[in-house]
């Protein structure tokens, strides 16, 4: 007897196949794609478009206004359930296509899911050349999809109906895997979309793809337990990989029975409460500093779900003990090997209980924890300061928004921001109550993407107050998502700051002898140059023709109770307050490496060497 089949359109396979695909970790299933952003265009409208039409009932659609700004809705909603659970996202072909390689690029360099459906072009050829066309000369086979290859974890063009089989298995395969995640690529022609095939019927059987928690190789275990144990300064270093395993009480039954410190990354902040006495805050060139302090005297330095980018080793400068080694608890091999160090190969909660075990009454010296402790403190006298407003009628700084929105938040808000100057002063200061509060972008650290990643967080977690901060310069990026918010009844709260350019930048350019040339927004002057009064531009009025309810905050008064008046709306609701440029955030606790002019006529850029060639003297190679 022949096994059964349905006869359906490859589009409509597709979606009715991603509609039963479940994952499954500790007993928790959960929909692998929860749902389908897309634009329409020739691409994809008569095929995918229609697919989703067919399938509504199994498979929500979600309207955006831009193509790069779906895929960090879908990052958002990735990251916050943990890698979990993804979305799809769906383009045309030509510039829906290549608008997708920014998005594509931050959830491969974050290791977050996110499925992409670019339509390409006929895979007969019948019409050739196809609107929106790259005619490669001696290439025909290349579409402009393939800029989407090197920013992909997995990448196929499904050129007839019964490839789709195999690659869509492939394309769930990666997703699901912790070790091998990041953006997934299906190239779709347009003729083979809307191709009917009889597909076999248990291709749309429900399937439940296990999340593994690998155990750690028995004597990489007993090596890691041997460089604990024989380490006087310990420091642990949180990354994204933390929440990612949902290690965090892992974490803190470790930091517990050892009392060793625990420093985070910007993707680990929140791997234990702000409050916990051995939580030193962010780590590197926007680390507190404790934490920096701690990492140049360090002896053993434990990175759990790390990257170690730049940022966090201070380009290399940062972990300054002589004898300093490295011992890296990640699901890869790839990154638990970086900076020469012992390996424990394994998922973070699984390594890290294994860990607490095997070390069983080992802990480390009481004047070590009271050297962290007092260091602790003397950092939180800092943050106090900097969140400190004597005068409430005044316009508040960038810190004192911050102080403002602290004061506001509940131990469930999220608190999302990706670029500029705000992450480096919310890396030091923001005092994160829960795994998931706080919510950087810094991977890829991608202008554009607090508002989409918003929509996308608060699609994963109804209910939750979910805060982007926008600075001036992201906002001009990228404002149109605030349409998908209003029309999607999605309640997120936008703070937007108005601080009239490109600050964090302007700030670099000046510390490396640009002289902040082109990072204000202001008017060209006869001489040519921007020194002029800022632009008469109404950002908070742009944010209301968009649909937003806006508030208007003038002083750091009206500031507090314009975030309660938001906090507490069911709406899509921006808060809009110019502050005072004046700097108040702490200075940069350690280096980082922006090379500067080796030569140069300027009296700005040759200060600039001189400092640069100081700093990168402290660079050091862990071999």
């Amino acid at each position: 007897m022949s096994p059964a089949t349905r006869r359906l359109t490859t589009a409509q396979a597709l979606v009715r196949f991603l509609s039963a695909q479940y994952t499954e970790r500790d007993g928790v299933r959960r929909r692998l794609i929860a749902g389908t952003w897309g634009i329409f265009g020739h691409g994809n409208v008569a095929g995918i478009g229609q697919a989703l039409v067919e399938y509504a009932d199994v498979m929500p659609y979600h309207q955006g206004r831009n193509e790069q700004s779906m895929v960090h809705a879908a990052v958002g909603h990735a990251r916050h359930l943990n890698r979990l659970s993804a979305q799809a996202v769906t383009t045309s072909i030509g510039p829906g296509a290549t608008n997708l390689v920014t998005g594509a690029a931050l959830a491969t360099i974050n290791r977050l899911p996110v499925l992409l459906l670019p339509g390409d072009y006929f895979a007969s050829r019948v019409a050739d050349p196809l609107l929106q066309q790259l005619e490669h000369p001696v290439a025909a086979d290349v579409s402009v999809n393939d800029t989407l290859r090197p920013v992909s974890r997995y990448f196929d063009r499904v050129t007839r109906p019964e490839a789709l089989i195999p690659s869509a298995l492939n394309a769930m395969r990666v997703l699901a895997d912790p070790a091998e995640t990041g953006a997934v690529t299906l190239a779709l022609p347009q003729d083979v979309q809307a191709e009917a095939y009889d597909w076999p019927e248990e291709f749309f059987a429900e399937r439940v793809w296990h999340v593994r928690r690998p155990a750690p190789d028995p004597v990489e275990l007993a090596a890691a337990v041997e460089a604990v144990r024989a380490a006087r300064r310990p420091l642990i270093v949180a990354g994204g990989g933390v929440h990612h395993s949902e290690a965090e009480q892992a974490l803190k039954a470790f930091v517990d029975a050892t009392g060793i410190p625990v420093a985070s990354t910007q993707a680990g902040k929140g791997s234990l409460r702000h409050d916990h006495p051995a939580d030193l805050g962010g780590i590197g060139h926007t680390g507190t500093a404790v934490s920096d302090a701690l990492a140049r005297t360090a002896d053993l330095v434990i990175g759990v779900g790390t990257r170690y980018t730049d940022f966090t080793t201070a380009s290399g400068t940062l972990f300054q003990n002589p004898d300093v080694r490295f011992l890296n608890l990640n699901v890869t091999g790839f990154d638990a090997h970086k900076l020469a160090a012992r390996t424990l190969v394994c998922d973070a909660r699984t390594g890290l209980e294994q860990l607490t075990g095997a070390l069983a009454g080992h802990r480390v010296d009481a004047a070590y924890v009271s050297e962290y402790r007092a260091g602790k403190e003397r950092w939180e006298e800092v943050v106090e300061a900097a969140y400190r407003a004597e005068d409430d009628s005044a316009a508040p700084t960038q810190t004192q928004v911050l102080g403002a929105l602290d004061a506001v938040v509940g131990d469930e808000d999220v608190v999302i921001n990706a670029a500029g100057s705000l992450p480096g002063d919310l890396h030091k200061l923001w005092r994160a109550r829960s795994p998931r509060q706080y919510h950087l972008e810094y991977g890829y650290s991608c202008m554009g993407y607090e508002i989409p990643a918003a929509l996308g967080v608060q699609q994963a977690a109804p209910g939750t107050p979910v805060w982007a901060l926008v600075g001036d310069g992201t906002y001009l990026m990228m404002p149109t998502e605030l349409v998908t918010a209003v029309q999607e009844r999605l309640p997120v709260k936008m703070v937007l700051i108005q601080n009239h350019g490109y600050a964090s930048i302007g700030g670099l350019s000046e510390e490396t002898g640009g002289e902040r040339f082109g990072t204000a927004y202001r008017h060209r002057a006869e001489d040519g140059t921007f020194t002029g009064a800022p632009l008469p531009v109404d950002l908070a009025a742009n944010a209301a023709s968009l649909g937003m309810d806006v508030l208007r905050a003038k002083t750091v008064r009206e500031l507090r109770e314009a975030l309660a008046e938001a906090r507490a709306s069911d709406r899509p609701t921006c808060v809009y307050v110019e502050t005072d440029p004046a700097p108040t955030a702490p200075p940069a606790e350690a280096w980082w490496d922006v090379p500067v002019a080796e030569v140069a006529s300027r009296e700005a850029a040759v200060r600039a060497r001189e400092r640069y060639d100081s700093q990168v003297a402290g660079r050091r190679r862990h071999l």
